[in-house]
């Protein structure tokens, strides 16, 4: 699920959109009122959706996109002249008053979008540094002097002990370590 944050000068109108938006199927994470309580509940998660009005209690749209975490895509709902000004920012545009269809087909949009970079990060190897590469192969020659396994079979051994015990390789491996 995507974390899906609103955010709107007036609580009313930010529990309108929320309403819009659950009612369509989708998860709703915060409704705040001002650009701090917004980019206080970002800073919770890794990425997400801030839906927000041009202008918030205590600042504009742009300097909350400014210091959203990096996965964090924006739609800002105002005015054709102000969403002129927004333009080239980062920030998607949906024109004031607003029809339902496009806010949930650019949601929906966003949403799949930040599902499939997710799915593409979990694919990615893991990158391990040198201190975390050494105690998994102190743990594969404890394994192959101790089991009599080849670097291989004890390279599978962690890999699957750790998948069976939901635990990284770096974890299981200090675990066997401590066991010697």
């Amino acid at each position: 699920m995507t974390n899906i944050i609103v955010v709107f000068a007036k609580i009313e109108d930010a529990k309108s959109i929320k309403n819009i938006l659950v009612k369509n199927g989708f998860g709703v994470t915060a409704v705040c009122t001002s650009g701090a309580q917004a980019l206080s509940y970002a800073d919770e998660f890794n990425d997400g959706i801030i839906i927000s009005g041009y202008k918030l209690t205590d600042m504009i749209c742009v300097e909350i996109k400014e210091n959203l975490p990096p996965d964090f895509e924006m739609v800002v709902m105002a005015s054709q002249r102000v969403l002129s000004e927004v333009s080239g920012t980062g920030i998607m545009g949906l024109v004031m008053p607003l029809k339902v269809h496009e806010l949930i087909n650019t949601v929906g949009m966003m949403s799949q979008g930040i599902i499939r970079r997710k799915k593409k990060r979990k694919e990615k190897p893991r990158v391990r540094n040198e201190e975390e590469a050494a105690v998994i192969n102190s743990a594969k020659h404890l394994l192959m002097e101790r089991n009599n396994m080849t670097e291989e079979e004890a390279h599978r051994y962690i890999q699957k002990h750790s998948m069976d015990n939901s635990t990284n390789m770096v974890e299981t491996a200090q675990m066997l370590l401590a066991m010697q």
